[in-house]
């Protein structure tokens, strides 16, 4: 009985080094300070994201941002949406690739993202792509009014 006791505690003790949690040089964060991308975003990966400018929906100044390399048909898009205002992710945000009738477009709903408030949009563009192609993005306030606009994405 002592003998399988501690033959459990061995095992216990050695399984984080046998299974590799150790992190390698290239997860550990660098010795300047800075945070890792994944760090910083609070995400399960990074994101590598292209601005693409600032775009105006009803008065409000939206700042937008594409990630997961540029669009392609039947591929999905990353859109990353900072509102101009801080509610604590009480807006809804929803975004889609293709044209404003929503056809052949599947529209997806933002997640909140509180480390730097904003929203992130894992959107599929349609195939074919239509020939107008554009982000379409809808906001609905907590007060549900909404608003519609659409940014011009970065295209393969």
């Amino acid at each position: 009985m002592n003998r399988t006791i501690g033959i459990v505690i061995l095992v216990c003790v050695l399984i984080p080094f046998l299974t590799g949690c150790q992190k390698t040089e290239k997860e550990k964060p660098a010795e300047s300070g800075k945070e890792t991308a994944s760090e910083q975003s609070g995400a399960d990966h990074a994101h590598a994201e292209a601005p693409l400018g600032t775009v105006t929906i009803d008065g409000m100044k939206i700042e937008l941002a594409q990630g997961h390399g540029k669009v392609k048909a039947g591929k999905e898009g990353h859109l990353v949406v900072k509102l101009p205002y801080n509610d604590n992710g009480q807006s809804i945000v929803r975004a889609w690739i293709g044209i404003e009738d929503r056809l052949k477009s599947v529209v997806s709903k933002g997640q909140y993202a509180p480390s730097h408030d904003d929203y992130d949009i894992h959107a599929t563009a349609p195939v074919p792509l239509p020939a107008n192609v554009m982000w379409w993005i809808e906001i609905e306030k907590p007060d549900g009014t909404k608003m519609v606009g659409s940014a011009k994405p970065l295209l393969e």
